[in-house]
């Protein structure tokens, strides 16, 4: 009996998870991406009112398949978890653990879209060089509140489901928060492609 209470505990447990990540695609599809990480999905809502430019790029790089198996190259514990560099950071292609985190896609630079929006756990932010118009292809998830950010760095998204996954990505060492045999993006999609 006690069994038997602990499995319809834990289906329904699924069930309620399985329902929170399709109500998560169904608000906006086009402008949802899904990371499937080793431990979970990780559902992403973007935020073209905030960033029209940065997220267009995003799903086009998406859409070709560019973050597929990119390393999380740079995690900082109580931070974030950076990734997105498509030219080194590919775990499958050219991944080089010394690069990782200097490469772009060959796809331009994007100006700044900053915007009041804070940086608080859960968001999704671009990474990008000294230059405020720097962003290109790679990405953070805040771990928690990052003040400091705000109006420095564009606003993307928000992780919408899925953040006990991006908890469990395996951590940097030192305060460059370099990761050796890191975690990866297995599969990166749009909502409305699956």
């Amino acid at each position: 009996m006690r069994l038997e209470k602990f499995f319809t505990g834990a289906l329904t447990a699924m069930t309620i998870a399985a329902a929170s990540t399709v109500a998560a695609w169904a608000a906006e599809p086009e402008n949802t991406m899904v990371i499937t990480l080793e431990s979970g999905e990780v559902v992403v809502g973007l935020r073209p009112d905030l960033a029209p430019k940065h997220v267009e790029q995003i799903k086009q790089l998406v859409r070709a398949g560019e973050y597929d198996n990119v390393a999380f190259h740079r995690v900082i514990e109580g931070f974030m978890a950076q990734t997105g560099d498509v030219q080194y950071g590919d775990m499958e292609d050219n991944y080089s653990a010394q690069r990782a985190g200097t490469g772009g896609s060959d796809l331009g630079d994007i100006e700044a879209e900053f915007t009041d929006t804070h940086f608080k756990r859960g968001i999704v932010g671009m990474a990008r060089a000294q230059d405020p118009n720097s962003a290109n292809s790679q990405f953070f998830i805040m771990f928690a509140d990052g003040d400091f950010l705000n109006g420095q760095y564009t606003v993307v998204g928000e992780v919408e489901s899925g953040m006990e996954y991006v908890d469990g990505i395996k951590r940097g060492s030192g305060q460059s928060g370099s990761v050796s045999n890191p975690d990866r993006m297995i599969k990166v999609e749009i909502a409305a492609d699956k």
